[in-house]
């Protein structure tokens, strides 16, 4: 019998629940899934991978279909970091509008590498988020953040019906003086004559609780080694990290 290989254990608080998590690295045989989908350009195949390997890796008893994007995006560059490595080099193309000889404006557009560390990075927090929305004096919401699954559930839809989709699935539970209505033991169509019924102000209030949940994201600097053009961009999520 060929003898067994001891694999590292590492753990991460979930910035969600601050819950710890523990976790081995990936294998070849997660490697090889993220290899069968390296020319796949639907971005639903990826979230696919990413769960796989994540219940693949992941020891803690949690579930992770149930676990916030933010989360599993968290969890997985950290996992990423433990099994790769920590540092990772993006090429970005420079912005800059240059004047060339003739009078017309170009773009500069030299490939630049930018170096990250993945294990740097943390959730950004917004401090005005709040997942209690009050409506009136009496009643109000009680939100849950959107899940990978939730996520999927959105591909194909237009914008205001992927929005209002979203905020029907990340309704916790409505509340009032008395009691709390939770959405799973309420009909949809009860769901639905509640939402239509609330006001605009307060729409836009849950469009603010979207807006503002906590993201994987992470300004950096950078100077152009060609034209010396210096700007900040934004990176969020894994796509903009790992892409």
């Amino acid at each position: 019998m060929l003898p067994k290989i001891d694999v590292p254990v590492y753990s991460v608080e979930l910035p969600s629940t601050k819950e710890k998590v523990t976790f081995r690295p990936f294998l070849v045989k997660e490697q090889k899934l993220f290899l069968m989908n390296t020319e796949n350009t639907d971005p639903q195949e990826t979230v696919k991978v990413i769960r796989q390997v994540l219940k693949n890796c992941v020891l803690s008893d949690i579930d992770v279909d149930e676990l916030p994007v933010f989360d599993i995006e968290f969890l997985f560059m950290n996992l990423r970091a433990r099994s790769v490595s920590e540092v990772v080099n993006l090429k970005y193309k420079c912005n800059n509008a240059i004047e060339s000889a003739d009078g017309e404006s170009r773009k500069c557009d030299t490939i630049n590498e930018i170096v990250i560390n993945v294990l740097e990075i943390t959730p950004t927090f917004f401090p005005e988020h709040t997942k209690k929305i009050q409506l009136t004096d009496s009643v109000g919401l009680m939100m849950k953040y959107p899940t990978f699954e939730m996520m999927k559930s959105m591909v194909g839809k237009s914008e205001s019906e992927a929005i209002m989709s979203m905020i029907y699935k990340c309704i916790d539970y409505i509340y009032d003086k008395e009691n709390m209505y939770y959405i799973k033991d309420v009909t949809e169509k009860e769901l639905e004559e509640f939402i239509d019924n609330i006001q605009q102000k307060d729409l836009e209030k849950l469009r603010v609780f979207f807006d503002t949940m906590p993201k994987i994201k992470k300004d950096v600097d950078y100077t152009c080694k060609k034209c010396n053009y210096h700007e900040t961009i934004t990176l969020e999520g894994t796509q903009d990290f790992f892409g």
